[in-house]
């Protein structure tokens, strides 16, 4: 099989699971977030294997899709946070590879990028949205709790997608992308 030809199709197979986790997601109330988790999940393999660009069509195509096909909306809203963010994630990651700058430096500076990007994403949506998000306003004391347990979840998420992506894409990723006997 030609290698675009494998590329379009596990593509389009990562959408596929991308849509069908948003839907499920609305289905199975209460793995929703890890429904939603996983979807996104699937951006950063995207963006993996085949760059920038094509992570950036897949996202485009998963909100288009989940938008079209999804039941609830809000859970496609939630997953274009969650995707955006590994998508920005990922390009800061490139970015700073050609950093000549010592490891442990590296590391630290993209920690502290990666809590940035997610407090840009996050804090907008917990402060404007408290409507949306909660039913009504919170208190203050309330919010600042809120926002302290968003920190925390992105210490989960982040340390999923990163097993995600070593563990569990590393070890099924030969049989998807077997080419050339490599």
């Amino acid at each position: 099989m030609h290698i675009k030809a494998k590329k379009m199709a596990l593509g389009g197979l990562l959408l596929a699971l991308t849509v069908i986790c948003m839907i499920l997601g609305s289905v199975i109330e209460t793995g929703t977030l890890f429904l939603l988790a996983a979807a996104s999940f699937f951006v950063g393999i995207i963006f993996r294997e085949f760059g920038g660009k094509m992570g950036a069509a897949f996202y485009l195509a998963g909100v288009l899709l989940g938008a079209m096909l999804a039941p609830n909306k809000f859970y496609v809203m939630t997953y274009a946070a969650m995707a955006v963010y590994i998508l920005a994630v990922e390009i800061v990651w490139e970015l700073m590879g050609s950093w000549n700058v010592d490891v442990k430096k590296r590391k630290r500076v993209f920690l502290a990028v990666k809590y940035i990007i997610f407090n840009l994403i996050y804090l907008p949506a917990v402060l404007f949205f408290q409507e949306l998000l909660f039913g009504r306003v919170l208190h203050s004391w309330i919010l600042i709790g809120v926002m302290i347990a968003g920190q925390a979840a992105l210490f989960f998420y982040d340390r999923a997608y990163e097993y995600v992506q070593r563990e569990v894409w590393g070890k099924v990723r030969g049989r998807f992308l077997y080419i050339d006997g490599r």
